[in-house]
């Protein structure tokens, strides 16, 4: 952090020059040049006194906020295969937030395997192929370009029925995978 540069961004948002903020402090406006410069480094209460003229505290002052991360590349994916699947995590931690997405790739005949009830929902699009979704033991086709949508409190999989491979986005919310 720039400690210089923050606190004169905060005394020009202020309109103040830097003789008004010297004076509000009982500092030199020579001091507070060389802060704004980084050439010299305050007390601490000397800091709390200049955030209180500037109208802030140590607290605002030092919290920084950490930019959300929004677009995520192919490069970033957890990849993870097993008997005829291949799992991507489109969302590297997803487990953390309300929902985690999955790209899920399906041989001919390969199954996600029985997922047992828990809370949530689940929803998912068909890229490629044609699978089955399995919700208590009754069997639900759907192809590409159709959607799946389903609470998950009751036992449910996901098969490929087709010839070739399967492939679809599977959403779980609450992050279940």
């Amino acid at each position: 952090m720039e400690l210089g540069a923050k606190l004169k961004e905060m005394r020009q948002s202020k309109n103040l020059t830097q003789e008004e903020l010297a004076d509000r402090c009982e500092l030199t406006k020579g001091y507070i040049s060389q802060l704004e410069n980084d050439l010299t480094s305050p007390s601490i209460a000397t800091l709390c006194d200049l955030l209180n003229a500037l109208g802030s505290n140590l607290s605002d002052f030092f919290h920084e906020e950490t930019e959300e991360k929004i677009v995520f590349s192919e490069a970033e994916y957890i990849e993870k295969q097993s008997d005829g699947m291949i799992w991507n995590w489109v969302i590297p931690n997803a487990q953390k937030n309300m929902m985690e997405p999955v790209l899920v790739e399906l041989e001919p005949g390969a199954s996600t395997g029985p997922d047992f009830p828990h809370e949530g929902e689940e929803f998912g699009y068909v890229l490629e192929g044609k699978i089955a979704v399995i919700c208590a033991k009754k069997q639900h086709p759907a192809k590409k370009g159709e959607s799946f949508y389903f609470t998950a409190n009751r036992e449910h999989e996901i098969v490929n029925i087709g010839r070739g491979k399967a492939k679809f986005l599977w959403i779980s919310t609450p992050p279940n995978f």
